[in-house]
């Protein structure tokens, strides 16, 4: 594994696949966020508002993009999230976190960031900040 600084424009983190989205982690994400809306947690509630069954919350699925950068944290931090949702996820879903390296400079490395599920479907996209320590 490259150390951040060694990274070059184009070149890619290793990909992090999280486990299949349980209902587990959306209860435990409300809990832990204060968003109780049911179309995250109960099947009816969330059929009853016109979707096929509950959908992951769209911060929760932002913030595992922050996983790609957990074994770098010695070397900076994330500076500035930009991110866009553009899909939704759902139970069972397996999803793949992508970074790739847009900028750099001697204080900070700029990421073009995605998420993708197991079909191959963006659900977010979007662009990090990685701050260096200097």
């Amino acid at each position: 594994m490259k150390n951040i600084a060694e990274l070059h424009t184009g070149e890619s983190l290793q990909e992090v696949t999280l486990e299949p989205v349980s209902r587990m982690d959306l209860i435990k994400y409300s809990g832990a966020s204060g968003d109780f809306n049911p179309i995250h947690t109960i099947d009816e509630e969330a059929e009853r508002a016109g979707l096929p069954g509950i959908i992951a919350h769209g911060m929760w699925t932002m913030g595992n993009l922050a996983k790609l950068f957990t074994p770098y944290y010695e070397e900076g931090f994330i500076q500035d999230y930009n991110i866009r949702f553009s899909g939704m996820v759902f139970l069972g879903d397996v999803l793949t976190l992508k970074a790739e390296v847009e900028e750099h400079t001697g204080s900070y490395v700029d990421f073009r960031v995605k998420t993708v599920n197991q079909k191959e479907k963006e659900v977010i996209k979007g662009k990090i900040r990685f701050s260096k320590h200097v």
